[in-house]
C-alpha cells in the first residue's frame, strides 16, 4: 500500500483516544484526533481521512450528531464511519445505522478486530 489510512478518533475520554492512537499506530494507521463532534467538524473542514471512528456520548456534539453533519456534507456523505461505545443496545445501534454510521464496535475493543473492521470498512 502506498499511503498509510489516515483515521479521525473522536472521544472525550483521553485514555480512550491515548488507547485508540496506540492500537491503530501499532497497526500501521495514521491518527488524528477529537475531544467531541463539534472539534470533529471543524478539524474536517480543512483536513482529509479515510475514516472516522467515533463515540457517541460527548459533550457539545455528540456521535448522532456528528453522523448525522457528515452525511449531510456531499464532501463526506460516503466516508465510512465506525462508532466505538460502551453502549450496545439494539436501538442505539439502529439509530446510528439511520443516520449513516457504516458498522459498531463495543467497548472495550480488541485491536485486532479494530484493524480488522477499520480495513474492512475502507477497501
Amino acid at each position: 500500500m502506498s499511503r498509510n489510512i489516515r483515521i479521525l478518533t473522536v472521544d472525550d475520554s483521553p485514555s480512550m483516544r491515548a488507547l485508540l492512537r496506540h492500537s491503530l499506530t501499532e497497526q500501521g494507521f495514521e491518527v488524528e484526533q477529537a475531544e467531541d463532534g463539534e472539534i470533529a467538524l471543524s478539524w474536517l473542514a480543512s483536513n482529509e481521512v479515510d475514516l472516522v471512528i467515533t463515540d457517541i456520548n460527548m459533550p457539545n456534539l455528540d456521535g448522532f450528531g456528528l453522523i448525522e453533519e457528515l452525511r449531510a456534507s456531499a464532501r463526506h456523505a460516503e466516508r465510512p464511519i465506525l462508532v466505538l461505545s460502551t453502549e450496545s443496545s439494539a436501538e442505539k445501534k439502529q439509530r446510528a445505522r439511520n443516520a449513516g454510521a457504516t458498522g459498531w464496535i463495543v467497548k472495550p475493543f480488541d485491536a485486532e478486530k479494530l484493524a480488522v473492521a477499520v480495513r474492512r470498512v475502507i477497501h
